[in-house]
């Protein structure tokens, strides 16, 4: 949801107009996982490019679909107008038709849907499944009469299903099989996944309380989310600590740390703000900082198996 504010949000033009219905700040948490668990399968296989390109096309596909999905059914709703804050805004905003914009979710849908052949015909018909969960769960991450982002689960189903279960397919469609190691590397990228989320709902706060949404950012209120996107971010950098120490991972995952002045920034960025415009370079931060730790992370894997 973007909320309202008395500020007028000019509208995009050209191909700005489709770049930003896709939410392009958000495709990152698609692309990391996608990234992370086809560097954990470099140690035991050749990488198949094939499928690596196929997976990351696919899951960047399902998170537009989403982003678009959570365009239309939020203008349904009544939920966004022309001063909207956010970059969402294609519908009330560029004039594009709210049928448009479900075709086009749809579409990318059936590309996915195409991707997701391809890859379980060269790996597992079980892949084919977990997929198909995917997309019913960014379909109903805001459609349906009970949408998961309007509820305490929205940080909890996008960490899982953008980090877990992305990380885990990218490396079972190259080695075949699920480890240990890559369900533990997993946590602290699905954590930060679900920081978006939480960003996003503590800049909302205001306008989905009025709106009747039960958001963990809504149950907490807002003082308590911002200390708990803080120890998310901390908990994520903690985890890095406990796979050096207890399991074999490589000392190179300190190079994650490098991306803690960005959480740093994102948490003060939202401290004494009410405002959503305000709190818009703290929600970007959040964003970036998933994407410089997930891909730092990579490269420390990379690094490590040199």
């Amino acid at each position: 949801m973007n909320l309202q504010t008395h500020t007028p949000v000019p509208a995009d033009k050209g191909w700005r107009i489709w770049w930003q219905l896709t939410r392009p700040h958000t495709l990152t948490a698609a692309f990391v996982p996608v990234l992370l668990g086809t560097a954990l399968a470099v140690k035991y296989t050749s990488v198949h490019l094939l499928l690596f390109l196929s997976m990351l096309i696919a899951s960047l596909l399902i998170q537009a679909a989403t982003n678009m999905f959570n365009e239309y059914f939020d203008y349904k709703r009544g939920l966004d107008n022309e001063n909207s804050v956010g970059i969402g805004g294609a519908i009330v905003r560029n004039g594009v038709k709210s049928k448009t914009v479900l075709r086009l979710a749809f579409t990318f849908f059936a590309l996915a849907l195409l991707l997701g052949v391809y890859i379980s015909a060269n790996s597992s018909w079980w892949i084919a499944a977990v997929g198909f969960i995917s997309m019913a769960t960014g379909y109903f991450y805001t459609g349906g009469p009970k949408p998961i982002a309007y509820s305490p689960f929205g940080e909890l189903t996008s960490g899982v299903f953008m980090g877990v279960v992305i990380i885990q397919i990218s490396f079972f469609i190259q080695t075949g099989y699920i480890s240990s190691e890559s369900m533990l590397v997993s946590i602290p990228v699905s954590i930060l996944i679900g920081t978006i989320m939480l960003a996003n709902n503590i800049r909302d706060l205001d306008g989905d309380k009025k709106s009747g949404r039960k958001t963990l950012a809504i149950l907490f209120g807002r003082k308590n989310a911002i200390l708990f996107l803080a120890s998310l971010f901390t908990l994520s950098y903690l985890w890095i600590i406990l796979l050096i120490l207890v399991t074999d991972a490589s000392p190179w995952l300190f190079l994650t740390f490098i991306s803690i002045p960005k959480a740093l920034h994102a948490v003060k960025g939202f401290i004494g703000k009410t405002a959503p415009i305000e709190m818009m370079p703290a929600m970007k931060a959040t964003a970036q900082t998933n994407t410089i730790f997930g891909f730092l992370m990579s490269i420390g894997i990379f690094i490590g198996y040199l």
